[in-house]
Parts: C-alpha cells; structure tokens; sequence
C-alpha cells in the first residue's frame, strides 16, 4: 500500500491544485519512487489510498501498467490517517505479510531484504528506521542492540538500556495480526496502533537502513531532493533511483 491521500499542506499552495504525490523529482511524479521499491521487491499489487485532489493520481496512474505494476485504489470520504487507511484496506491487505510506503519519500532500499528480515525474526511490524539529528521533529523509536524497538515515542517511561534512538523512514512490513489492533475510523498508527502493539509485548523490530533518504513535504525537502537529482553525478544512487522511477520495465 502507497499511503497518498494528504493534503500536502507543508507544500501549499503547489498542493493546492497538484497533489503532492504527483510533484515532479527527477523527472518523474514523486509517487514513482515507492512505486518502483514495491516493484523491485517483486510486489505487484498495489493499493493507493485516495483523498485530496484523488481524480488527479487515478488519472495519472491508471492502471499501474506503465509502472510495472498493478494499481487498485481505496476512496476515503472524509480522510482516515494512516491507521485509518490501513485497517479500511484490509480486505486487500490481509492475506499475509504486506508493505505500506509513504508517498513523499526517496530512499534507495532493498525492500526485499527488509520483508526477509522480517520473517525471519518472526516479527508481527517491522518499521525501516535511519539515524538523524532531526529525528525529534519526526519521532523518536529506540530499538535495542537486537533491534526490537523498546520505546516508542517516550513510552513507557522506563525501559532498560541500552537503547538507540532512531526515527521512522517511511516504510513498514506487517504481518495480518496488526488488525487486531486496529478500529474504524480514523487514527494515526504510529500515536495509537505501534504503541498498543508495543504494550502488549508483540515482536515488534526495526530495521535500521544508512543508505539516500529524502522526505519532500516540505518547500525546502522539496527544493533539495530536486537539486540532489538534478546533480547526480554528486549522488550515485539518484542515477539508478532516477532510471527505476522512470518505468525501465523489466
């Protein structure tokens, strides 16, 4: 699942007639990129949940075949968050381990290491996790020297050490189980589901990932993720970010 129904108000007004997803990086719409992670993982069903200027993604989509991949879409009226998106699609989501990706990040990951990962640790939520010094304008998850995340934002107060902090990079991996704490309506995941998972002791686990990572929410992510792709020859991943995003089908 590719969560793209914001309003993209940190971009406004560019969101005000083009949804965010659909701002151009590298010569590609910014919803490319988790696309073409999704597609090199070997996933090819994909749901994009729809809100804010909707009729534009489905447009510009379509079917997903000129991304290699298979696109359906989930309608929300009003908006549901992102806990709220994810329990409305179980249907589509809940007959195994699946993947939910922002739509306004760029990151050069190898999504299929990180489901093996997953499953090897029998983990019911994996959350991709990054080392920054702005992760306190994020969220800070602090994970254990095994890597199973201990605290989640503050919570519990009391954890035993040591821990290191971390903030969320876009990516989840979820195994079915994750509904059970989930309801309708609309909610955000990481304030409620992660930490009623994380209180009742279910293996939850990050996976750490030091590799590119750009989050283009904001005028000044935008401006940068643009300049970085505009130079790539400073940036060796954004060439083959680039080529990915650009529907190389294989």
């Amino acid at each position: 699942m590719v969560l793209a129904a914001g309003f993209g108000r940190r971009l406004r007004p560019l969101t005000d007639r083009v949804p965010k997803p659909l701002l151009l990086v590298g010569g590609a719409p910014l919803i490319a990129y988790p696309l073409a992670l999704l597609r090199e993982a070997g996933i090819h069903e994909v749901l994009i949940n729809l809100h804010h200027l909707g009729a534009q993604i489905r447009d510009a989509l379509g079917d997903g075949s000129a991304y290699g991949v298979s696109i359906s879409y989930s309608e929300e009226d009003p908006i549901l968050d992102t806990g709220g998106a994810i329990a409305k699609a179980r249907p589509f989501l809940g007959g195994g381990t699946f993947a939910v990706l922002n739509s306004d990040t760029v990151m050069d990951l190898g999504l299929a290491d990180v489901i093996t990962t997953h499953r090897r640790r029998g983990a019911l939520a994996t959350m991709v996790l990054r080392p920054d010094r702005d992760a306190a304008r994020y969220g800070i998850i602090e994970v254990d020297p095994e890597q199973r995340i201990r605290r989640f934002l503050g919570q519990p107060a009391q954890v035993p050490g040591p821990l290191e902090p971390l903030m969320f990079a876009g990516v989840h991996v979820f195994e079915p189980e994750v509904f059970d704490f989930m309801e309708e309506g609309r909610f955000g995941i990481n304030r409620k589901t992660y930490p009623a998972m994380l209180a009742a002791g279910r293996p939850l686990f990050g996976h750490r990932f030091d590799g590119y990572w750009r989050v283009l929410d904001t005028h000044a992510g935008l401006a940068e993720g643009r300049w970085e792709f505009e130079r790539d020859e400073l940036l060796a991943p954004s060439r083959r970010l680039r080529a990915t995003a650009a529907f190389e089908l294989s």
